[in-house]
């Protein structure tokens, strides 16, 4: 069937992962997949699936219902036959857009809406938005259990939501790797903002220097904004860490940044859904430490496939690591039980297989 992915576009970070990855998917399951982009910056030109047919419709402002009437008409003109969302901007104009095409809609759910940003007004009024569009929604997908019960306690019917979990592809066989010796690197990989608590990944490496251990921290990805790399720059330096961060700024090959990484941490404070940064490490064998929030500890067994801390807790993620540098935690079985883990459940051709099944039961 012909679908349209309505998207944002301004940055290419999980939530983009996803929808390239879906686009890709779902059309080798022989669907006609078509993005529109209300803000198209980043995806556009990052995007793995340039094949992929995408139509650039910039909106004015937030509430531009304009873009409604022209998504309107291209899925008339296009015959398309659903509309998947995937933002609150995006269900907005989606369910203006499906009643007057007269096409049914679905809604991918990435982040909790009323906890995704900083700005408490923001969020409010994405959640507002959000619940706002569900009359027009016939399945929300979110990618974890815990934003399936979010989406209950926001009063979305049981019905009506369809868990897909996030998946990503696995490179190949796990490479074989022996125990990190000497220098540890240890590296985080997201788009930088207050959300993903790098700055108590800071402080933790700070805490693990203090102690004798030697090790370099590897950040790769690009800020949110320059003000917030000017903040996270001066926190490092006065932590006394000149020397032992490597800024990478953002790539397209995770996966072999992710190779040159002992250990990845994802130190976010709430707002994720089932990161895909996470799931990447697991699929290279490189062992994850993250915080307690939201979808992680559904990926994440504390001692197996991964190491679980408190968020928001420098010294509880330091003591996690320095145990993992000491020998406390088992490196290598952890590696090789979360490589296994993400090739039985979280692949991204399973992830277009569940919503590609949510598809079928949506125009049954």
């Amino acid at each position: 069937m012909k679908v349209l992915h309505i998207i944002n576009g301004e940055y290419y970070a999980g939530a983009e992962k996803v929808q390239d990855l879906l686009a890709l998917g779902l059309t080798e399951l022989g669907h006609e997949i078509s993005f529109v982009c209300f803000k198209p910056d980043k995806f556009p030109s990052l995007r793995t699936g340039q094949e992929i047919s995408l139509h650039k419709m910039p909106m004015r402002h937030r509430f531009d219902f304009g873009c409604a009437r022209r998504v309107a008409a291209l899925v008339r003109d296009g015959g398309f036959k659903l509309l998947h969302s995937h933002s609150p901007r995006g269900a907005m104009i989606g369910r203006v857009a499906s009643l007057l095409a007269g096409v049914p809609m679905v809604h991918h759910v990435h982040s909790p809406a009323a906890r995704d940003t900083e700005a408490p007004l923001m969020n409010r009024v994405n959640s507002v938005v959000e619940r706002w569009s569900a009359g027009s929604i016939q399945a929300l997908i979110p990618v974890s259990r815990s934003l399936e019960r979010y989406l209950v306690q926001q009063g979305f019917s049981a019905e009506r939501i369809f868990t897909v979990p996030n998946g990503v592809p696995t490179p190949g066989p796990l490479p074989g790797r022996s125990s990190p010796q000497g220098t540890w690197h240890i590296g985080t990989v997201a788009l930088f903002r207050p959300r993903k608590g790098i700055e108590i990944l800071l402080r933790a490496a700070s805490l693990l220097l203090r102690s004798g251990r030697d090790l370099r921290i590897v950040a790769v990805g690009g800020f949110e904004t320059p003000a917030y790399e000017t903040e996270i720059k001066a926190l490092a330096h006065n932590l006394g860490l000149d020397g032992h961060v490597i800024w990478t700024g953002f790539t397209r090959d995770v996966d072999t940044a992710l190779r040159g990484l002992d250990v990845m941490v994802l130190p976010s404070l709430y707002g994720e859904g089932m990161p895909m940064a996470v799931l990447e490490a697991m699929a290279t064998g490189v062992p994850v430490v993250a915080s307690d929030v939201e979808g992680i500890p559904e990926v994440l067994e504390h001692g197996r496939t991964g190491l679980v801390v408190p968020s928001g807790n420098e010294q509880a993620l330091a003591a996690e690591l320095g145990a993992l540098m000491d020998g406390r935690h088992d490196w290598t079985r952890i590696r090789q039980d979360a490589y296994r883990l993400q090739c039985e459940r979280y692949s991204s051709r399973s992830m277009a297989r569940a919503v590609s099944d949510v598809y079928a039961q949506v125009l049954s």
